[in-house]
C-alpha cells in the first residue's frame, strides 16, 4: 500500500489554483436558483420534522492494537579469555524492531525481571549486578552496578519486592538486597553440608525457598526465608536427591521443587510451610521423567508441565501434571476445604501424560492465553552433534523447538532453530538455551536464544512456524518477556 501510495502520487500531476470569476448575469442566475431550492425544500420538509444532516463516522476495521510489551534480551560479545561488556536489548512485540541496546556488565550469564516487568537484573562475570529500568530511553549511563564481595559467586536472582534475594554458591549464602542500585543488607547462611542453587517464589509471597543440593550427593533440602523478616526458619525441609529448580504457583499456596538426580518433583505446602499432604493415590514426591529440569504452569487447566532433560543424547520428555486444589468456592460441601489453606483436590499430582520431545530439553514456557492451548519446549540438542532440522531418518532434530498441545496432549511441531534466517540457506548450527512465551493478539510469540547466534530467534503461535531473526550484536545468553 505504501509503494501504491508513492506511484499515485507520482503519476498526478498538480494544477495551479483558479479563482472563479463570473459574470453579473451568472451571479443573478445562481441567486434566483438557490431561492427556488430553498423553497422547495421548506415545501417538502414543512409537513414533517425538520430536517437535519446526518454524518456518519466510519470506524477503522484492522486487528486489536497489541499491549505495550518488550522481549528483553541479554547477549555477550567476549569470551573469558577477553572479557567485554554484554548488551541489553530490547525488542517491540509488536512490531519486532530493536528499540534499546545498551552496555551491561562484563560476560552476563543470568537475567531476569520483576515481577511487574519494569526492572531487570543480571548477573556478570566480572563478579558484578546490573540493574535497570525496562524504559525506551535507557542509556549506558542509566544502568546501575554493585560489586559483589569477594569470593561471591551468585547463580541466580529473585526480585521480591523491596527485597532482592541472590543464590550465592561461592559464599554458601542467600544474599538479600536492597535499593537502587542494590545493596547488600545481610548474608542467610546455608547449612555447610549444601550448597544454594536456586530461590523459588512469586512476588509478595509471605515466604521463599531456597533449594539446596546435599554436597555428598544424598537429598536436598528447601531453606525457608520469611520475606517480612529477612529470617531462614530453623528446620528446613528435605526433598529428593539433586534439586536443580522451584516454582511456586500465582497464589502462593503450593511450591514445587524439580529434583534433577531422582526423577521427581517434591510439593510444599506455603500455608503450612511443611511437605505438603497428597490425597489419596498421590505421592510426594511426584514421579515424573528422568532429569527434571524446568516447569511452569497452565492455570486455566490446573496443570503444571515440567521439562525433563533426559540422558541429553535422546529424546527428553514433558511432564503433564494435575495440581487442582480444593476451595471452598469449588466444594463448598467439602468440610475440608478452606480458603485459606486449602486441601489438594482428588487427583492432584496426578501425571497425566508423559510427551516426548527433543533431545535434551532445558526450558518449558506455556502460552497464557485463555485455555493454555500449548507448551513451548527448548531442546539443547545434543551437544556432540550439529543442529539439524528434523527428518525421516532424524524424526527429533537437534536444536529445536517441540509445540505440545495441552489439549490432546501430543506434539504437534516440531521447529528448528536457525543461526539466522537472513541469510540465502539459513545455517542451524546454535543449541538454544531460553525461551520466553508471551500471548497476544492476533498473534503471540515464542522468543529463542542460542550462546551460538547473535541472532533472537521469533516463533509465530497462530501458525507455529519461525516467523523472523532479529540481531542482538552479541551471542544469546537469554531472554524474558515483560508480560506473560
Amino acid at each position: 500500500m505504501h509503494l501504491a501510495r508513492i506511484e499515485a502520487e507520482a503519476n498526478t500531476q498538480s494544477r495551479p489554483r483558479r479563482r472563479a470569476v463570473w459574470s453579473l448575469a451568472q451571479t443573478l442566475r445562481s441567486a434566483s436558483a438557490l431561492a427556488l431550492a430553498s423553497a422547495g425544500l421548506i415545501a417538502v420538509t414543512g409537513c414533517g420534522n425538520t430536517y437535519r444532516p446526518v454524518v456518519s463516522a466510519i470506524n477503522p476495521v484492522g486487528p486489536a492494537a497489541q499491549p505495550q510489551k518488550f522481549a528483553v534480551a541479554v547477549s555477550t560479545t567476549g569470551t573469558a579469555a577477553r572479557p567485554t561488556p554484554g548488551l541489553v536489548t530490547f525488542v517491540d512485540f509488536s512490531g519486532d524492531t530493536v528499540l534499546v541496546t545498551a552496555n551491561i556488565g562484563v560476560n552476563p550469564y543470568y537475567l531476569i525481571l520483576n515481577g511487574g516487568g519494569n526492572t531487570g537484573y543480571t548477573l556478570n562475570s566480572d563478579h558484578t549486578l546490573t540493574s535497570f529500568d525496562i524504559d525506551t530511553q535507557l542509556l549506558t549511563s542509566s544502568i546501575l552496578q554493585t560489586t559483589l564481595l569477594p569470593g561471591a559467586n551468585p547463580v541466580s536472582i529473585n526480585p521480591q519486592g523491596a527485597n532482592t534475594y541472590v543464590t550465592d554458591p561461592g559464599l554458601n549464602v542467600i544474599s538479600q538486597f536492597t535499593g537502587q542500585p542494590l545493596n547488600l543488607q545481610q548474608q542467610l547462611a546455608v547449612a555447610p553440608a549444601f550448597t544454594p542453587i536456586y530461590v523459588a517464589g512469586v512476588p509478595n509471597a509471605p515466604r521463599v525457598f531456597a533449594i539446596n543440593q546435599n554436597l555428598a550427593g544424598g537429598p536436598g533440602q528447601v531453606s525457608t526465608i520469611e520475606t517480612t523478616s529477612n529470617t531462614i526458619d530453623p528446620n528446613p525441609i528435605t526433598v529428593g536427591r539433586g534439586p536443580v529448580y522451584g516454582v511456586m504457583t500465582g497464589d502462593g499456596k503450593r511450591a514445587f521443587v524439580m529434583n534433577k538426580t531422582d526423577g521427581t518433583v517434591s510439593v510444599i505446602n506455603v500455608q503450612t510451610n511443611l511437605p505438603d499432604v497428597v490425597p489419596p493415590g498421590a505421592t510426594n514426591p511426584i514421579v515424573v521423567g528422568a532429569g527434571p529440569v524446568w516447569a511452569d504452569f497452565a492455570p486455566a487447566r490446573n496443570e503444571m508441565v515440567v521439562a525433563n532433560s533426559g540422558d541429553g543424547v535422546h529424546a527428553g520428555s514433558l511432564s503433564i501434571i494435575s495440581i487442582p486444589l480444593c476451595s471452598a468456592n469449588a466444594l463448598p460441601s467439602n468440610p475440608n476445604c478452606d480458603v485459606n489453606n486449602p486441601v489438594d483436590a482428588l487427583g492432584f499430582g496426578t501425571v497425566l501424560a508423559t510427551v516426548p520431545v527433543g533431545i535434551n530439553p532445558v526450558m518449558v514456557g506455556v502460552l497464557q492465553d485463555t485455555i493454555n492451548s500449548r507448551a513451548y519446549v527448548v531442546n539443547s540438542g545434543n551437544p556432540n552433534l550439529p543442529c539439524a532440522a528434523p527428518t525421516a531418518a532424524l524424526p527429533l532434530g537437534n536444536c529445536t523447538v517441540s509445540v505440545v498441545n495441552l489439549t490432546t496432549n501430543t506434539v504437534t511441531a516440531t521447529i528448528p532453530i536457525p543461526l539466522s534466517l537472513n541469510a540465502a540457506s539459513p545455517v542451524l548450527n546454535g543449541h538454544p538455551n531460553y525461551i520466553a512465551v508471551t500471548n497476544g493478539t492476533p498473534t503471540g510469540k515464542v522468543y529463542v536464544t542460542s550462546p551460538e547466534s547473535n541472532f533472537l530467534t521469533v516463533i509465530r503461535t497462530d501458525i507455529d512456524t519461525l516467523d523472523l531473526t532479529i540481531p542482538l550484536q552479541g551471542n544469546g545468553v537469554s531472554v524474558r518477556v515483560t508480560q506473560p
